[in-house]
């Protein structure tokens, strides 16, 4: 199965997840019930029924897949005293990524950005729980999310005006670029509904880039 494929070489199945961070699975649950490890990207449930010599034989199964990055979320989680330092530590990171593109040209985005940096990074946490940009941004940690938030909002404010100039069509092809690095590859249903398609292929194209 295509989903099933994408899935087993993007993500880690729950147990993958377990397994290589050495964390329980009661653990898990413990984190994301207080909120501060995010959900499963992707959950398959199967229905198998098979017939061979020895008769039929029917099984369900329940698969949750996770981002990759989440291993190092993980990691903090357990090097932590306390667990309501994991959000300051979202924002710090997600602050950072954005000072760092603050110098390749995003100024006007940033401004606006930072304005109401509080309510977008609570409103960011939200999505990272409930495990949105582990779906939709290659990692799925802060970095990816900061990134692909700045990339949007300058390809868009780029793309509303009725001309470009030679500058504009560079920094918008840079903005593309960025939101592809930081982008995930989405699933062959979702890609013609996905951000990657309108504001990375379809911008591309459309400009030439």
């Amino acid at each position: 199965m295509e989903l099933i494929n994408y899935l087993n070489e993007h993500f880690l199945t729950r147990d993958e997840l377990l397994k290589t961070a050495k964390v329980s699975e009661e653990t898990l649950r413990t984190y994301q019930e207080q909120k501060v490890m995010p959900g499963p990207s992707y959950t398959i449930c199967l229905s198998l029924n098979c017939d061979s010599y020895f008769g039929e034989y029917d099984n369900e199964q329940r698969l949750e897949y996770y981002a990759k990055g989440y291993l190092t979320w993980l990691g903090i989680l357990q090097s932590l005293n306390n667990l309501k330092d994991a959000f300051i530590i979202f924002k710090e990171r997600y602050i950072k990524t954005i000072d760092e593109l603050e110098n390749n040209g995003y100024e006007d985005c940033i401004r606006e950005l930072k304005e109401s940096i509080d309510e977008q990074v609570e409103q960011e946490w939200g999505h990272f729980l409930n495990g949105t940009y582990g779906l939709c941004t290659k990692s799925g940690l802060p970095e990816d999310i900061a990134a692909k938030e700045l990339a949007i909002r300058e390809i868009k404010r780029l793309i509303s005006f009725s001309k470009l100039s030679d500058e504009q069509l560079s920094k918008l092809a840079e903005a593309v670029n960025l939101l592809d690095a930081v982008s995930a590859l989405f699933a062959s249903h979702e890609k013609v509904r996905s951000s990657r398609q309108r504001l990375i292929d379809d911008v591309r194209k459309e400009y030439r880039l």
